[in-house]
């Protein structure tokens, strides 16, 4: 658990880098519970990750960062890691996966970022090892910092100020770092609050583990989800989601490809693969009644998928 005076911190400094995102109610009347968007996909990155990052390479010395700062991402930490380290002069070298989308290496290098592309096991191993042969610089982890957590956590801050009582909330999971910071906030501020990480179905470690009740390996599918979801949890993110979460909630691509849709037509939001996981959990009505809060955690969908899921596909 993150504790919450750390938290309070890294909100006065990655004021320098990021928003604060609002908090809207979803259009959709008959949807099955009361729907809550925290707009991440607003930041100046396109998504939440900018907070972490910020946290994490603000709060490193200047002789860690002179080097140059290092990080492992499919694209969106990559942004966040970028954008920070233009604003302080310093280089950033981002290891991506072989399948990480057009839309985030172009954004890595408008950021004047490097980029190097490995295939996904090397990429897993990178972000298990925290370095990569050859490469120099502070690594900052894109999940198990405690600062990048830290950073993440003061999302939790600004949806209890915005609704000071919701029933539930929704984080996308990936590796655990979104809802972890998030979950420490309302553990600490809101314990009655229940927190759910979702991810694909085809690529849902953390639902697997929930219900063996140990760290599982699964089936790993790609698909356009490409920020959340994968084979296994980290070990570090396990005891962590075991004391801070209620449990995990998948949906199907069918279900993220309609909420996308929703979200376009009914919020005028563009969400990518990942940041419409809550909310396609929360339609379906695996998260009950009540209030529920979607963390709509990125927008940076490829235009290509986003133009047909928008004619109605599921890529």
């Amino acid at each position: 658990m993150i504790p919450i005076e750390e938290i309070r911190r890294a909100r006065k400094v990655i004021s320098a880098d990021s928003i604060r995102t609002p908090l809207v109610r979803l259009s959709v009347p008959d949807s099955p519970a009361e729907i809550y968007l925290k707009l991440e996909n607003l930041q100046p990155v396109g998504s939440f990750k900018i907070r972490g990052a910020s946290y994490a390479v603000r709060q490193a010395s200047a002789d860690e960062v002179s080097p140059g700062v290092i990080t492992a991402s499919a694209g969106n930490m990559a942004q966040g890691v970028a954008w920070v380290t233009r604003a302080l002069g310093v280089s950033c070298t981002v290891i991506v996966p072989e399948n990480a989308p057009e839309t985030k290496l172009a954004a890595i290098e408008r950021l004047d970022g490097k980029y190097i592309k490995v295939p996904f096991d090397r990429w897993w191993k990178t972000i298990e090892e925290s370095s990569f042969p050859g490469v120099e610089g502070l690594f900052v982890h894109p999940v198990e910092d405690d600062r990048v957590m830290a950073g993440n956590g003061t999302i939790g801050l600004e949806i209890l100020e915005d609704l000071p009582e919701p029933d539930v909330v929704l984080i996308p999971w990936g590796g655990g770092g979104l809802s972890t910071g998030i979950a420490s906030v309302m553990r600490s501020l809101a314990p009655t609050v229940k927190v759910y990480g979702v991810e694909p179905e085809t690529a849902s470690p953390l639902n697997a583990s929930f219900a063996k009740g140990s760290i599982q390996t699964v089936d790993f599918t790609r698909s356009f989800v490409d920020g959340a979801g994968g084979k296994t949890l980290l070990p570090k993110m396990w005891p962590l989601a075991q004391e801070l979460l209620e449990g995990s909630l998948t949906a199907t691509l069918d279900e993220i490809a309609s909420a996308i849709r929703v979200l376009a037509e009914r919020n005028r939001v563009i969400a990518e693969g990942a940041g419409a996981l809550a909310v396609a959990a929360a339609l379906s009505g695996r998260a009950g009644t009540g209030k529920i809060v979607c963390v709509v955690s990125g927008g940076n969908i490829d235009f290509a998928v986003l133009v047909r899921i928008l004619k109605g596909e599921t890529p």
